[in-house]
């Protein structure tokens, strides 16, 4: 009791985020294992990682390297990641000075734009996008501009990437611009004529560059992963940020890493000793010592190729229209052409209505975007087990 005798209330303070509730993701899960749904919505594999890679980590445990590791990562892990970076993008970080482990991507984005962005400062984020870059944005006080990728009437090429908007958008006060490839949620990837083409747009600004990375292993048909490392004048102003989650389907583990020229990684660091200072240790020596003896990245495009392949033959007997998917293991979906009264719902309410009725999870494409916006597409993930996606498939050929 307060001495006035009324009741103490709760202590109250104003949101450092006002308008983020609970993720799409967690929500689209809890509906799905209410319903005895097939979860196709958030991003994580049903099938287990390779066995050898849990035996380097328990080693490291049962030898004792349970203690903080150094702030910047383990120096055999740090390594390991420079000479891939170098083998396949001919571009060399120093393992020393510009190569730092984080908790995942996520902590990685977060630390790259606390330290870039100045209250006031402008950046852009390419539309639809993954969900914590704007948070993070808002967060580091910066001012965020939104550029929708273009899409297709007919759906047929699916998104293209918004250059011109992105020129138009580019002010004095920009201080960085976001992008990902391979792109998470629409499946797109960025060509080497979009990296020059973005490496044109940007010479002579002082606009820095967060590059998403993450799914770099993961794209297919024989294509190339266009890193920002390969393109020196990028990899001078760029922090490339990618994950062990994703290559190695382990994601509730949540180790990542940031490459970046010595005076980002410098000013990344800064941020990241007071936000997890380092991160658990026996995985960063089990990640080093798997990098040493295995070539899990060389077969990943092909194990996930057939999956993807497998899902689409399989929505082809559903009248979903599918867009391109040239990379990541998530698959965009049309379904404003369904012949049903519930393809006039929104993107939420339709995959809210088929977790519930058709019993299969999706994520509403409207999710990843920082204002509402509709165009009728659901996005699926096809990193499950093939027994998880015929079950999946069967469901939906109801459509």
């Amino acid at each position: 009791m307060s001495a006035s005798g009324n009741a103490v209330d709760k202590p109250l303070f104003p949101s450092r985020l006002p308008k983020v509730e609970v993720t799409i993701f967690t929500r689209m899960s809890a509906l799905a294992k209410q319903h005895d749904a097939v979860n196709l919505g958030q991003g994580f594999p049903d099938f287990d990682c390779d066995p050898t890679l849990i035996r380097h980590v328990s080693d490291a445990m049962h030898e004792g390297l349970n203690q903080y590791p150094p702030m910047i990562g383990v120096p055999d892990l740090r390594q390991a990641i420079s000479t891939k970076i170098e083998a396949l993008y001919g571009h060399h970080y120093d393992a020393q000075d510009e190569i730092t482990i984080t908790a995942g991507g996520t902590q990685a984005l977060f630390c790259a734009i606390m330290c870039a962005v100045h209250p006031g400062d402008e950046v852009i984020v390419v539309e639809p996008a993954y969900d914590s870059y704007i948070p993070s944005i808002v967060l580091a006080g910066g001012i965020v501009k939104p550029v929708r990728m273009g899409i297709q009437p007919r759906r047929d090429s699916g998104y293209s990437l918004p250059f011109e908007e992105l020129e138009r958008a580019i002010t004095p006060q920009t201080r960085l611009l976001i992008i990902n490839t391979p792109h998470n949620p629409t499946g797109i990837i960025w060509r080497k004529d979009d990296m020059l083409r973005l490496q044109a747009l940007l010479e002579g600004t002082n606009v820095l560059l967060c590059s998403d990375e993450v799914y770099e292993h993961i794209v297919f048909d024989g294509a190339r992963h266009e890193s920002v490392a390969c393109y020196t004048e990028l990899a001078g102003r760029s922090f490339v940020i990618s994950s062990f989650s994703k290559p190695f389907h382990v994601t509730g583990w949540k180790v990542g890493y940031v490459a970046a020229p010595r005076p980002l990684t410098e000013e990344f660091r800064k941020i990241h000793q007071f936000n997890v200072f380092s991160v658990n240790a026996p995985m960063q020596y089990g990640i080093a010592r798997y990098l040493q003896h295995e070539a899990a990245y060389k077969t990943l495009p092909d194990f996930y190729q057939k999956k993807r392949d497998y899902f689409r033959a399989g929505l082809n007997s559903t009248r979903l229209r599918m867009l391109p998917c040239e990379g990541t293991y998530f698959q965009a979906a049309d379904y404003s052409d369904l012949n049903i009264p519930e393809a006039s719902l929104s993107e939420l309410e339709f995959a809210q209505w088929l977790t519930r009725e058709i019993k299969v999870a999706a994520i509403p494409m409207s999710a990843f975007y920082s204002r509402p916006h509709d165009s009728g597409i659901i996005r699926f993930c096809f990193a499950k087990r093939e027994s998880t996606l015929r079950s999946a498939l069967e469901r939906l050929k109801a459509l």
